[in-house]
């Protein structure tokens, strides 16, 4: 698709000379993504198009911006994984397939402009406080069904009578969503009880003419209700009169002929016909034609029959067609409230998100944001939302503090070990300020947030195989986008940077991110989660930059992540801690250990690690001799090595034993003995 031939496409549809009405005339590549959904859609059977009344343009000015990565990192609407756990799992208890709709466009455009915010947030806490209310309405909406996409079949003519009538009913469940909104105290609903329009004409002329139960099919019959159309009502006396006739028929010949199980039927094949089984066959008058023969049965025609056949089928054909051009008729008279029929759509689907909204508050425990226009966040008791859905039984989600602040503690350096929750906590701080945007209460007991334009993750890692791009420079790329659109009201999560290449480069790029959005006129807010240790040495050198981390027990050999957020860094990572709850073979976790000793004391020898400190740092040609120590296997038994003289006398001592000939007592003595060898 090019862009003449989408602009002629939607010039033609809209029948205008101009697309400089609807504000896109200078977006080529929305041009082109518009005039290729409306070529797919004629291209699919859908040749009418009355309504689609508009080409809208997204203003950025008037949504919360995210790119593609943030809103898959941040698990917005899925993962892409099987569990389906995401923010819209959650956070969707709408009613009606509108609502659902709604709520997903929300959830990636969330609100920029502080008044409708609150103006959200406003109608959130009425609904809370007026529950009798929130109720009528959400079982209202819950009957209209989805009138949306009925509103899309009507130009199509794609509607089936029970469809037009679902219709007739929801606008009847409109008057009554409509008075609701209207009375209540709240002037956000009030303005959407306004908006909406019960289409009375419409809805009461559908009432009138089609039946209370119609077919799915029309050419079931029985859609229109009788005295709607004279020649209709006519055509069924005859209709019906015939078969009464036929029935009386029946009777008289089995009474003329002494055929008591005489029965006239029909097909699609000859028609009407008499149907006499084989015990009687002998009394059939001569007068009657032989059609077909079953096995158990013969069928018979008559002059009389055929003739009243025909009475009955010319009428029920005529009962079809005038019931098919009534139906063509109401749903053309249908196109014409489309526009109307489409706001309330929309109107009901906004009530739906903000019934569902105060439901989440109060099943969830969320409280209302202060959502401002200052610059400094402030999140008590956070709870990351998808995550405290999906806990164990009994087990209750760890909350922390969240404090950001562009003239004070603008970027945080989280450290701490594997599995510690690092990621989850820089990703609530993000869903609760997109919540916060979207008008929903959020997981705390207190939040203050300030008005946000951007929200840049950077998460997880990912490949690009196809594009010829590794993980690293996918990495780079996504960092580098962040890096070149910051702005003071960003809020920017960073995890794992610099991970994807050797240790020292993912040092030194992690090392002057954090010095380049401290030194950034900008100054956005910054969540950094690294097991980079260096970086706590940057809180000593920029002002705005302090340590964290996620606090840990540790008992024995074992870890207790408390997941509670401290200030000042961490030191250890426990990735080998980490590998052992994975699963890891005993032999394997002890050489890593070994491995392990080897580099901390070969480290342990310079003084200075940090950065700052070039000439004593740590380098691989300083390294070497612990690098090829570790080199060396030393793959042993965890109690003995292998060519110890304890070994060679366990060994001798178990090869003399026959095992054929021990018995039980003796085989627990010999172990006693070996374990004596052993002390």
């Amino acid at each position: 698709f090019d862009e003449a031939y989408a602009t002629e496409s939607l010039l033609k549809h809209f029948q205008t000379h101009s697309l400089k009405g609807f504000g896109v005339d200078n977006m080529k590549m929305g041009l082109i993504a518009a005039g290729a959904i409306l070529h797919y859609l004629k291209d699919t059977e859908h040749p009418n198009l009355q309504h689609i009344t508009t080409l809208q343009r997204i203003e950025q000015d008037d949504y919360l911006w995210m790119d593609r990565f943030t809103i898959r990192n941040l698990e917005l609407l899925g993962n892409g994984t099987t569990d389906g756990h995401s923010l819209l799992q959650v956070m969707d208890n709408t009613v009606s397939p509108m609502g659902a709709r709604m709520l997903r466009r929300w959830l990636v455009l969330p609100l920029k402009q502080l008044a409708k915010i609150q103006e959200r947030l406003g109608a959130v806490q009425y609904f809370i406080t007026n529950t009798n209310e929130r109720h009528l309405l959400q079982q209202a909406i819950k009957a209209c069904g989805d009138i949306e996409r009925l509103a899309s079949k009507v130009p199509t003519k794609k509607i089936n009578p029970r469809e037009v009538l679902q219709l007739s009913k929801a606008l009847e469940q409109i008057t009554i969503i409509k008075n609701i909104c209207s009375n209540a105290s709240n002037i956000y609903l009030q303005r959407l009880g306004d908006n909406l329009n019960p289409c009375n004409t419409i809805a009461n002329q559908i009432i009138a003419q089609l039946h209370e139960s119609p077919p799915i099919a029309i050419q079931k019959g029985d859609v229109i209700k009788a005295g709607v159309h004279e020649d209709l009502d006519t055509l069924r006396q005859i209709a019906t009169g015939g078969k009464d006739y036929l029935l009386t028929m029946q009777q008289r010949e089995a009474d003329a002929t002494g055929i008591s199980s005489l029965k006239i039927g029909f097909n699609n094949v000859f028609g009407y016909y008499l149907e006499v089984t084989n015990s009687h066959k002998n009394k059939v008058p001569d007068n009657w034609i032989r059609k077909q023969t079953l096995a158990n049965a013969e069928r018979y025609i008559t002059p009389e029959l055929k003739s009243y056949e025909e009475k009955i089928t010319g009428a029920e054909e005529k009962i079809l067609a005038i019931e098919a051009q009534l139906f063509e008729t109401l749903v053309l008279a249908l196109q014409d409230y489309l526009a109307a029929i489409q706001l309330n759509a929309q109107v009901l689907a906004t009530i739906d998100c903000i019934a569902a909204f105060a439901d989440n508050a109060i099943r969830f425990n969320y409280c209302q944001p202060s959502v401002h226009d200052g610059l400094a966040l402030d999140l008590q008791a956070c709870r990351h939302p998808v995550i405290e859905r999906h806990l164990p039984p009994g087990e209750s989600y760890i909350s922390n503090d969240i404090h950001l602040s562009n003239e004070a503690q603008q970027i945080i350096i989280l450290t701490g070990p594997n599995m510690s929750g690092k990621s989850a906590i820089l990703r609530q701080t993000a869903l609760v300020t997109l919540m916060a945007h979207m008008g929903s209460f959020v997981p705390a007991t207190k939040a203050s947030i300030p008005l946000t334009d951007k929200i840049f993750t950077r998460v997880g890692a990912s490949d690009n195989l196809s594009g010829g791009e590794s993980t690293f420079m996918v990495e780079m790329n996504e960092t580098a986008s962040i890096i070149n659109n910051i702005s003071e009201r960003s809020l920017i999560l960073l995890d794992e940077i610099g991970r994807g290449t050797s240790t020292y480069d993912g040092i030194s790029i992690a090392w002057s991110i954090v010095e380049f959005l401290h030194q950034s006129a900008m100054a956005p807010k910054t969540l950094f989660a690294t097991h980079y240790h260096e970086l706590n040495t940057l809180e000593e050198l920029l002002a705005r930059v302090k340590n964290y981390h996620v606090t840990n027990k540790e008992i024995g050999n074992k870890i207790i992540f408390l997941r509670k957020l401290a200030p000042g860094g961490s030191t250890h990572s426990f990735g080998i801690h980490v590998a052992r709850m994975a699963g890891m073979p005993p032999s394997l976790i002890q050489r890593a250990n070994e491995v392990l000793a080897l580099l901390e004391a070969q480290r342990g020898e310079h003084t200075n690690d940090s950065l700052t400190a070039n000439e004593n740092a740590p380098t691989t040609t300083n390294l070497l001799p612990a690098l090829q120590r570790a080199a060396q296997p030393q793959m042993q038994l965890s109690i003995f090595d292998a060519h110890s003289e304890t070994f060679q006398k366990m060994r001798t001592m178990l090869e003399r034993i026959d095992i054929n000939r021990l018995t039980p007592v003796e085989a627990l003595m010999k172990l006693n003995e070996i374990k004596s060898l052993l002390h």
